[in-house]
């Protein structure tokens, strides 16, 4: 008897607190359900972080308390947020407080007032960095900016102005604060372009690796730093519409780099949901560093805010973007990659050029006879060209492909390296069948408000360009992957 009421006065408790008035309503807005039917409601209910009623504007508003926060949308939609599957965010957080950003700079004058007015708020012979996050396409100019342009943009700063992973320019003040000269002061692989009569340009060319190289000679911002700037790209990724992201590593994130993340995480402050991964970082010894850095954090462990995701984007430093390994490297990588599969791990893999793809792809097919990999979601990221072939054998394995918008920016370079009929491949749309798994189930649900009616749909490659139904599509998927609108849990970002 005891037992049936104390059953029965939890469940009268459960029911009394779930009919508690919410803790936040949203009102008059478009409320975007993602529904099979892509219904719409004017107006939500929160409580406990959760969202307990959907309905119109009067109906919400009766249900709320004197203690009942009201947002007036004014038209607004609010969304799922969205999630961006391949993204260096961990490492980015870390220099976003004291880097200049360019993201958004229309034209090239615009990004270079950016340095001029950095340059006037910091202290002469501070570093100027911009560390990626810009393409000359988003520039009227249509071209990168020169040397003499951020000497006089920045006199009495060193300059540094990176655009992806193999160019980048200094001023003067620059190159004498890391001592390069000549060819030889340069990380392996890099070069000094120069100008016709010979002179240097004051433009670093090279490899993925040199550029790497060469920015982690810059100065490092201070712990406190890399707090700051993680909670500000995290800030800046929801004014994007994003409130999540699949941090695939890189060979040059450490442990130690993890430490401002969770730092955030650990006070609560986290405004972006992060599956983060791990990756060996010294070569020959990648194994060792994996089982010593993952033996008590085993798959997904973590919260709704951050959790463990397994490993990657680099797995061995032999294999990384290698189009012709060794037996013994390709051997090497497997004892690895078939260990996690043992481990119930996800992986992903840091993978350039179809052409190549197979052996990585062989390597997979092999473990996938001995520790099935197709619940796992393991995942190849990049592949610009993937073949048809290479993606029917990704899918017969559950294997998923982060493709990025690259090609929106790279595609001449493509074109120039890899040939007309390569850039023909990559340009055609997969559909469905390209991508054989979507994100995650889970309990947590995200809306972001947005400014309608100037919302035009999903976001990429920072334009805002797009169609409805791409909106609709990306909105189905992430609804297909939550039990429900109703009763899920709810971060508002604002």
């Amino acid at each position: 008897m005891t037992k049936r009421m104390i059953t029965a006065g939890t469940l009268v408790f459960a029911a009394a607190a779930w009919c508690q008035s919410p803790d936040t309503i949203l009102v008059n807005g478009k409320i975007l359900t993602a529904d099979d039917r892509f219904t719409t409601a004017e107006a939500l209910a929160i409580r406990g972080g959760r969202i307990t009623s959907l309905g119109t504007a009067d109906e919400i508003r009766k249900l709320a308390g004197p203690g009942t926060r009201v947002i007036d949308l004014g038209g607004r939609t609010v969304i799922p947020g969205l999630i961006d599957s391949h993204m260096h965010a961990i490492r980015a957080g870390l220099s976003f407080a004291t880097e200049v950003n360019w993201v958004g700079a229309r034209s090239l004058s615009e990004a270079l007032g950016r340095i001029r007015e950095a340059a006037m708020k910091r202290r002469p012979d501070s570093w100027l960095i911009v560390a990626g996050g810009w393409n000359v396409e988003q520039f009227q100019e249509k071209r990168r900016p020169t040397q003499v342009e951020l000497t006089a943009a920045a006199p009495n700063n060193p300059v540094y102005v990176q655009l992806g992973y193999g160019w980048a320019v200094m001023t003067s003040a620059g190159f004498e604060a890391l001592h390069i000269a000549s060819d030889a002061d340069l990380p392996p692989h890099g070069k000094l372009e120069r100008d016709a009569l010979g002179k240097p340009t004051g433009a670093v060319s090279g490899g993925q690796d040199a550029i790497i190289a060469l920015f982690d000679r810059l100065p490092k911002p201070t712990f406190g730093d890399q707090v700051e700037g993680t909670k500000l790209f995290f800030r800046e990724l929801n004014r994007l519409g994003l409130t999540g992201v699949v941090d695939p590593g890189g060979n040059n994130l450490a442990p130690e780099d993890y430490q401002a993340l969770l730092e955030v995480w650990r006070k609560g402050q986290m405004t972006v949901r992060v599956a983060y991964s791990l990756c060996g970082q010294t070569p020959g010894a990648e194994f060792e560093e994996l089982k010593a850095l993952t033996r008590l954090l085993p798959m997904g462990f973590g919260d709704d805010m951050l959790r463990f995701n397994g490993i990657g984007e680099r797995i061995t430093a032999a294999m990384n973007n290698n189009d012709r390994p060794t037996d013994a490297e390709k051997e090497k990588y497997y004892e690895i990659v078939r260990w996690a599969a043992q481990q119930g791990m996800s992986l992903t893999m840091h993978w350039p050029r179809s052409a190549s793809a197979g052996q990585l792809l062989e390597i997979f097919e092999r473990v996938n006879r001995e520790a099935p990999i197709g619940g796992l979601r393991w995942s190849i990221a990049h592949l610009n060209d993937a073949s048809a072939e290479n993606l029917r054998r990704m899918k017969s394995l559950g294997v998923g492909w982060t493709v990025q918008d690259a090609m929106y920016f790279g595609g001449d370079q493509f074109e120039r390296q890899e040939g007309q009929a390569a850039a023909r491949r990559r340009s055609k749309p997969r559909g469905r069948s390209a991508s054989p798994w979507a994100p995650a189930r889970t309990r947590t649900a995200w809306l972001l408000i947005i400014p309608s009616p100037r919302f035009n749909g999903f976001w990429t490659a920072k334009r805002y360009r797009a169609r409805r139904c791409a909106v609709q599509k990306k909105l189905r998927a992430a609804r297909t992957h939550c039990a429900s609108t109703r009763g899920q849990r709810v971060v508002l970002v604002r």
